[in-house]
């Protein structure tokens, strides 16, 4: 069966076929570096590196870009009121990105291009839409003709018409058309900038996506993919601005992911349910928050709690105590049982685990099959004889499709963060050096942060308490 996938464009499920044989190029729009990432920005990231780990076991290369947004009015703003440089405010904030979205299991893009660093293309792409008079100057700014490219509002299903008339625009004596939207904006006193033929100034939003693109990927690609909150105006302007360059489609697939409601309310700061993505690893673990979000499909809405955070813990601990207990068991096991059986019905999970990901990366379907395949590592154990054969065969499956999904079933395997490790080898240390004082305090330290320490004749074991 072929991986079927929901394109946001033509509203419905389609069998993806990439452009290129085994390979597939895929964009996903990342975040505006002026602050820590709420649980809402942490869905996309989780969201779309699922999606990347699945293609790749299904065989497919994955060339995968995703951007920082590191010039910005808020960017701007959170520098002039922390009272700091903004380059030094979006570093600061692309690091915690990077240190929260690495504890939540995802992997790092091929690329993560900047603002900053795509200047000269962003400039080159603007002038080539003037040229074809897809765009315009006034007053220092450029903006684009919506009216002029044909397909705009084939993304949100609108026509321009509708568009116009349902939109909520101050009156712009500047653009030709209240639609009409920025790709490039005159510099206000003091701000940061860059020479430009219109003056000096700085990219709007939309275009640099498109920038991006075009540069990494190319004028097409196979899957382009964001939060819903972005396919209007965001992505239906990246569409205009690129295919009216190229004259090619931008994107054959696109992919937006559900809303997150805090305790079934929307998130917003003016409701005070906003809420950090780093505070909440803190209180339930990264592990812990990933395993949640992927309990949904991706396209549908979540609802965030701590009573639904709490269930999604004891849910992974039920995956994880079935592997403990097949470890177990596989320690004091001898190769007999019966075998073919067993072997047949784990090999049939693994089956219906990629049946259920091929239709549209439906890993809360996906996560149900684990708890199947939990199921019957249960019930097998509860066999008088068993089969290291057997054991091994449903450990192998665990660890395959955990690593599919990027979650964690077995906590020895875990890697610990760079502080924790730094502890334990000054502990070895200590211990080495006969200063055992030093030893236990450090010893401490760690059951404090809830790590457990066993000294054992192979070394030091280590589980989370």
């Amino acid at each position: 069966m072929a991986i079927q996938l929901y394109n946001s464009l033509t509203k419905k499920k389609e069998t993806f076929v990439p452009m290129e044989e085994g390979k597939v190029k895929m964009y996903v729009c990342g975040p505006t570096v002026y602050n820590y990432i709420h649980i809402g920005n942490a869905r996309p990231p989780i969201v779309y590196d699922m999606v990347r780990r699945y293609l790749e076991y299904r065989g497919y290369e994955v060339e995968f870009i995703s951007n920082f947004t590191d010039v910005d009015d808020k960017i701007i703003r959170a520098a002039h009121e922390l009272g700091e440089d903004v380059f030094a405010v979006a570093n600061r904030f692309i690091e915690e990105y990077h240190n929260d979205t690495c504890a939540l299991g995802v992997k790092k893009a091929n690329k993560h291009p900047r603002v900053t660093e795509t200047i000269p293309e962003i400039i080159d792409f603007v002038a080539k839409l003037i040229e074809k008079e897809y765009a315009y100057e006034s007053g220092g700014d450029v903006y684009f003709r919506t009216k002029k490219f044909e397909g705009y509002g084939k993304l949100s299903s609108q026509s321009i018409d509708d568009l116009r008339s349902g939109a909520r625009i101050e009156v712009d004596e500047r653009k030709e058309d209240p639609l009409d939207f920025v790709l490039w904006k005159a510099a206000k006193e003091g701000e940061v900038s860059w020479e430009s033929p219109w003056g000096d100034g700085r990219p709007g939003w939309h275009i640099e996506c498109s920038a991006m693109v075009k540069k990494y990927l190319g004028d097409t690609i196979d899957i382009h993919a964001g939060g819903k909150d972005l396919s209007f105006p965001h992505h239906e302007n990246e569409i205009a601005q690129s295919e009216a360059l190229t004259g090619k489609t931008m994107a054959n697939y696109w992919m937006h992911n559900g809303f997150i409601n805090i305790n079934n309310e929307k998130m917003s700061k003016s409701l005070g349910n906003f809420v950090l993505a780093h505070d909440i690893i803190r209180q339930h673990s990264a592990e812990v928050v990933r395993f949640f979000m992927l309990t949904a499909h991706y396209r549908s809405p979540i609802n965030f709690s701590d009573e639904l955070l709490d269930g999604a813990k004891n849910g992974l601990e039920r995956l994880r105590t079935a592997v403990s207990s097949l470890e177990h068991r596989l320690g004091e096991s001898a190769d007999y049982g019966e075998k073919a059986e067993w072997l047949t019905k784990i090999s049939q999970l693994k089956e219906t685990f990629i049946n259920e990901m091929d239709d549209d990366f439906n890993s809360a379907n996906g996560i149900s099959v684990m708890f199947d395949l939990a199921k019957e590592a249960n019930r097998y154990l509860r066999e008088e004889q068993t089969s290291k054969e057997v054991l091994q065969a449903f450990i192998a499956l665990f660890d395959e499709l955990a690593g599919v999904l990027g979650i964690v079933v077995r906590t020895q395997a875990e890697l610990l963060d760079t502080e924790i490790e730094a502890l334990i080898e000054e502990r070895n240390e200590a211990r080495r050096s006969r200063n055992f004082k030093r030893a236990d305090e450090i010893r401490d330290q760690l059951k404090d942060q809830g790590i457990l320490l066993e000294d054992t004749a192979q070394g030091v074991r280590w589980k989370r308490g």
